[in-house]
């Protein structure tokens, strides 16, 4: 097992990395001294995984609650339904609250844990690599609206996040794909070397090599608790983690939650925000060439068909970055260092939006 730390002053936490951590009572004994625990999931993780859990959390009181599974069920009346458990069994402010699933799962359950009686224990069991690497790390909690994505949540730091890499095993290779989107993202930002080894092992970790996904899982994290240590509420440093994510957000709006996996937009987002860091100058034409050819070998889209570009500007005009009125974007300078501007030229985010921008052969 591989332990890292969020470092947060007192509310630092353990990121735990490792094989059948799940079903071990060892991975829970310091992060959930509750004695009543509600485990949120749904219902495709459940029957996998749920007994086992609730095994390893003995001789706790342990509920569970069910949710239907889909990004279009990240809403706040899915979690009124947790909040609704909590309340009818009377779980007090000193409970707990453990999402046992993916993305979708975590930022629900952490929403319902941060509002619930203003605030209760928390912690993270992710099963797919997108939320090993990413969402379950950093504390972001909320759902979407119909108008923008996570436009409505809050930040609650879990108290452990518990990464158990053989729940990958069952993992559909759509999600595993998607997942190492957000890990692509890592070396694009902050690691060059990272990146080089992503080309040089997509085929290991597209076969679900456990070796090279625990390593893609430590990485990630390691990168991604720096940064969080840094900009725990992202009033700098930490936008750099939305590489790719406010086109790829406003791609999941305009097409209802539904179409587009979270990890395949982010994968075309940055297709997008690396093409207009090339037109404006700043990103290496080989440096384009190397991205765009490891997410079409890592068999994520690479393009958006049918999406008016007004539509996604209109839904990227309310992305969470947006100060005063402006657009913030992070672009590349090269593989391995981005940045947060709100100067660009508007035209060029049209072309991009468009898909032909100015300069990309």
């Amino acid at each position: 097992m591989d332990t890292l730390t969020v470092e947060l002053g007192s509310r630092s936490y353990p990121i735990l990395i490792g094989q059948g951590l799940l079903g071990d009572p060892r991975s829970f004994a310091e992060s959930v001294p509750a004695s009543d625990v509600l485990i949120v999931s749904n219902t495709t993780v459940a029957p996998l995984y749920l007994s086992t859990l609730e095994a390893a959390l003995r001789p706790r009181r342990t509920l569970a609650t069910l949710l239907p599974d889909g990004e279009s069920y990240k809403t706040l009346d899915t979690v009124a339904r947790i909040l609704d458990v909590l309340v009818a069994n009377r779980f007090g402010r000193d409970c707990a609250v453990v999402a046992l699933g993916g993305g979708v799962v975590g930022d629900m359950a952490g929403f319902a844990a941060a509002v619930y009686q203003r605030g209760v224990a928390f912690v993270q069991v992710p099963t797919t690599l997108l939320a090993q690497v990413d969402s379950a790390v950093g504390g972001k909690t909320g759902v979407n609206h119909p108008g923008g994505k996570n436009l409505i949540g809050a930040f609650h730091q879990p108290a452990a996040v518990v990464a158990d890499t053989a729940t990958l095993a069952t993992l559909a290779p759509r999600e595993l794909r998607a997942g190492l989107a957000e890990v692509v993202k890592y070396g694009l930002i902050r690691d060059s070397v990272f990146f080089a080894w992503l080309e040089q092992r997509a085929e290991a970790l597209l076969a679900g090599e456990p070796e090279a996904l625990a390593h893609v899982i430590r990485r990630s994290c390691q990168i991604k608790a720096a940064i969080v240590g840094q900009d725990e509420r992202e009033h700098g440093e930490r936008a750099l983690l939305n590489f790719g994510h406010t086109f790829g957000h406003a791609l999941e709006s305009a097409t209802g939650y539904g179409r587009w996996l979270h990890g395949e937009a982010v994968g075309a987002g940055m297709i997008m925000a690396a093409r207009m860091s090339h037109a404006s100058g700043l990103l290496p034409q080989a440096d384009l060439r190397r991205l765009v050819g490891l997410i079409e070998r890592l068999g994520l889209p690479v393009s958006i068909p049918d999406v008016p570009a007004a539509a996604l500007l209109e839904h990227m005009r309310i992305d969470k970055k947006v100060l005063g009125g402006r657009i913030r974007l992070v672009l590349l300078r090269g593989i391995g260092s981005a940045f947060v501007t709100a100067e660009y030229d508007p035209i060029l985010l049209r072309h991009t939006l468009e898909g032909h921008p100015a300069g990309i052969s």
